[in-house]
């Protein structure tokens, strides 16, 4: 049986304290997402600033949210990498530490033709057991996992069983349910379109919003699930400013000053990202404040 991933999960920051990975943050920041009734978290993805951890924080992470969750929810690592043999590598240690699933953004920067991508992602597959989502978002990694890509890969390697999709099209959602067999699950990767992506066919969405409101995102995907679109359409409309403004900034910045103004945790952030203007901090205050 495919397992599923249907729901809300939540692609987690990683709190630093002075330079370092700050694990208590960590830790009472899984708890508020379990408490929350969250399907699953991502540690290490682009909201957990992977591209500025090395290589034993990476899987640091990972080992910590494995031990935190304590089985208790899905633990999707971002493993993904430019270099196919890195990918691989990250790939297996965290099917190895026990991650649920990995969370496989499409290689970055060096602009793969898509029968480079298909490759890529077939030894990944190749290389370990465990379910592989693909990671679809061209604004940041400057080529798309295209439809039939997708299509291929869903239809040659039984455990790549979903995309997460960050294209911002809703007409893309359509294509893929289209092209890819009925078990393989489509997630939004923008907070802002999920019900649009909802309606055209997608199972859940990977959250940056979740980190502040797990429960309010939960609640949204589980209305629409359950047949009440009127509800779900309701919470869209309350957090959609929300949404917007978290990224008014690079991610996660913004989502990074929200929990600080929370007492979650530091706002602090790596180079070559650094704190958010006044004129945007104070734009965001304003918009917690009127939730």
């Amino acid at each position: 049986m495919i397992m599923s991933f249907a729901g809300t999960h939540t692609a987690l920051v990683t709190p630093f304290r002075d330079g370092r990975f700050d694990e208590s943050a960590f830790r009472s920041l899984i708890e508020d997402q379990i408490a929350g009734g969250i399907t699953g978290i991502v540690p290490v993805g682009t909201t957990g600033e992977s591209p500025t951890l090395n290589y034993e924080e990476h899987n640091e992470v990972i080992r910590v949210a494995i031990e935190a969750v304590a089985g208790r929810c899905h633990v999707i690592a971002g493993t993904g990498s430019n270099a196919t043999s890195e990918a691989i590598t990250l790939t297996q240690d965290a099917e190895r530490m026990g991650a649920t699933a990995a969370l496989v953004v499409a290689p970055y920067y060096n602009k793969p033709s898509q029968e480079g991508l298909f490759r890529h992602y077939q030894a990944i597959a190749a290389a370990v057991k465990f379910p592989i989502i693909l990671y679809s978002i061209p604004g940041r990694c400057g080529v798309e996992i295209g439809v039939e890509t997708t299509a291929r890969l869903a239809g040659t390697c039984r455990n790549i069983t979903a995309i997460k999709e960050a294209g911002g099209s809703v007409e893309r959602v359509s294509a893929l349910r289209a092209a890819v067999p009925a078990e393989f699950e489509i997630l939004s990767g923008d907070d802002s379109l999920t019900l649009p992506f909802l309606a055209a066919g997608a199972v859940g969405v990977i959250s940056v919003a979740s980190n502040i409101i797990p429960k309010e995102v939960r609640d949204m995907v589980a209305l629409w699930q359950m047949g009440d679109t009127a509800g779900a359409q309701a919470m869209h409309h309350r957090y959609y400013p929300l949404f917007k403004d978290l990224f008014i900034e690079p991610n996660p910045v913004p989502t990074k000053f929200a929990l600080a103004l929370r007492g979650k945790m530091l706002a602090e952030v790596r180079l070559p990202l650094c704190e958010m203007s006044g004129a945007n901090e104070a734009r965001l205050r304003a918009t917690l404040a009127a939730l």
